[in-house]
This record gives C-alpha cells, sequence and structure tokens, in this order.
C-alpha cells in the first residue's frame, strides 16, 4: 500500500450508483433491503439446517453448506454499502476500501464458481459411478475440494489485485457504478491499461471458461448416463440436477454477459450486475429447498426440535 500511496494523489472515489433520482433510489432501498435480509436468514438456514441435520450427512449437502456461506459472503461484500449509498447523496469509498471490495467480490466470486464445478463433478460420480461414490467422495475429498474451491479464489483474486495496485490514479475519482469493480476503476487510471485489461481478463475467462466446460460436460454425461436408469431413478437425478443447473446458469448468464465481451457503463449493465450481486444469492436457498424433500424435510424436524 506504500506503494500506492506515493504514486497517487486520489484517496476517495465517488461511486455515481444506480440511479440518480432520490425516489427512485429510496424505492430500491425499500425493494432491496428484503431481499438482502431473505438471502442472509435463507443461506444461513441451509448452513444450521446442513450442520445439524443427521439426515443432510451426504457430500451433495456438504458442499451445498459452503455454497450458502460464500453466497452470504459475497452478497455482504457488496450490498450492505449499496443499500446504505441509496440513501446519502454523495456516495464516496475509500481507494483502500474500493480495493478491499474488489479483492473480496473475486474471491468469493471465483470461489463460487469453483464450489458450483465440485457440486457438478459430485453429481456426476454419484449417477455415472454410484457404487463408487462413497469411496470416490470420501470426507477427505470433500474437504481437499472445498479447499482448492477457496484457494483458487484466493489466487485469482491476489493477480487482481497486483496488476490493479500498480496503476496511477491521479486525477478523476468518479466511478460510474455502484460498487468497486476493475473496468470502472481502470477507466480512472491516469494510464493505458489495455495490458492490464488483457491480463485480468484472461484471469477471468481462463477460470470462468474451464469451469463451465467442465459443467456442461458433467450434464452431458449424466444425461446419456440416464437412459440407463429406472424411470424412478432419472426422475430423482433430474430433479436434483436441475436445480444445480438452473443456479448456474443464474450465475454464469449475467457474469458472460458483463465479462465475455467489451466493458461499457450502461445502464444495463448495472441492472445486470444487481441481478447477480442483489438477487442470485437470494434465489439460491430458495431454488435448493423447493425442489429437494430432504432438505425441506431438515428443516421442518429442526425446526420442531426448537
Amino acid at each position: 500500500m506504500g506503494f500506492m500511496a506515493r504514486t497517487n494523489n486520489v484517496t476517495e472515489l465517488i461511486l455515481t450508483g444506480l440511479f440518480q433520482d432520490p425516489e427512485v433510489q429510496t424505492l430500491c432501498f425499500v425493494v432491496f433491503l428484503p431481499v438482502y435480509l431473505a438471502t442472509v436468514v435463507g443461506n444461513g438456514l441451509i448452513m444450521l439446517t446442513v450442520s445439524f441435520s443427521k439426515s443432510l450427512r451426504s457430500p451433495m449437502y456438504f458442499f451445498l453448506g459452503y455454497l450458502s456461506l460464500v453466497e452470504v459472503s459475497y452478497s455482504s461484500t457488496i450490498v450492505p454499502k449499496f443499500l446504505s449509498d441509496l440513501l446519502i447523496k454523495i456516495k464516496t469509498i475509500s481507494l483502500e476500501g474500493c480495493l478491499a471490495q474488489i479483492f473480496f467480490f473475486h474471491f468469493l466470486g471465483v470461489t463460487e464458481i469453483l464450489l458450483l464445478t465440485v457440486m457438478a463433478y459430485d453429481r456426476y460420480v454419484a449417477i455415472c459411478k454410484p457404487l463408487h461414490y462413497m469411496t470416490i467422495m470420501s470426507q477427505a475429498v470433500c474437504h481437499l475440494m472445498v479447499a482448492g474451491s477457496w484457494i483458487g479464489g484466493l489466487i485469482h483474486s491476489v493477480v487482481q489485485i497486483l496488476v490493479t495496485i500498480q496503476l496511477p490514479f491521479c486525477g478523476p475519482n468518479v466511478i460510474d457504478h455502484y460498487f468497486c469493480d476493475l473496468h470502472p476503476l481502470f477507466k480512472i487510471a491516469c494510464t493505458d491499461t489495455f495490458v492490464e485489461g488483457v491480463i485480468v481478463l484472461g484471469n477471468s475467462g481462463l477460470i470462468s471458461v474451464m469451469s463451465f466446460l467442465i459443467l456442461v460436460s458433467s450434464y452431458i454425461v449424466i444425461l446419456v448416463n440416464l437412459r440407463n436408469h429406472s424411470a424412478e431413478g432419472r426422475r430423482k437425478a433430474l430433479s436434483t440436477c436441475a436445480s444445480h443447473i438452473t443456479v448456474v446458469i443464474l450465475f454464469f448468464g449475467p457474469a458472460i454477459f458483463l465479462y465475455m465481451r467489451p466493458s461499457s457503463t450502461f445502464t444495463e449493465d448495472k441492472l445486470v450486475a444487481v441481478f447477480y450481486t442483489v438477487v442470485t444469492p437470494m434465489l439460491n436457498p430458495i431454488i435448493y429447498t423447493l425442489r429437494n424433500a430432504e432438505v425441506k424435510n431438515a428443516m421442518r424436524r429442526l425446526w420442531d426440535r426448537r
């Protein structure tokens, strides 16, 4: 950070926010506060249920518990600041605070991508190699996969930040967004950021594309293998996979739209960002519980015990 302080005149940044109209901002606050609270409560319930329920001891629920933890953390990196900014006219953040937000946003975002990939592999083993499932997906392997997801997210985010802290910020300090992200920050740097942009895109793109290919391949193999299952087996497997595929589409769709094309600051881009930072983390627990009788029953038993 010492290097950053010597080369930067800018210590505070101004965020333009989602909308400029105060009435619209107040409406957004009224809408998004319950959404964020639902995210925290919904994912918190899943974490508690998986932790205390003896019937949810399979690897799938072990991963689901960690996915919920990542969802709450990921949303909390952006949403509390976003909500408080909706109530004030001038939205500011320190340069250090901006870099911290970028770090945790990318760290948790990539951790979630890797966890979703791990969960797809888990479904592949469960459906395509059922006799060897507990051997392949042992407790040690599951812990190793979760640790690998966190470490992968950390390495990715460290690379992004190392690229960013070398940039000089000496003049403009207005970021046309409602939170700090790399492309909006690059636009106010006092130097050409083409090379940095390529590195960042390559880093994000490589992880996203490889993970997406593994996810798609897993589900293609699963669907082909389901032809050999009974009608009841197919129904149960498809029900489980449908929840996962829905979450993958909700997460990867907006991310691909924003990051795998030339950057811009259209209002549509901000609205898409709202979807994956505010709305999607709330939808995940709903998607997983509504389609899963085991989770719903475990939640009921946990509630009855209290």
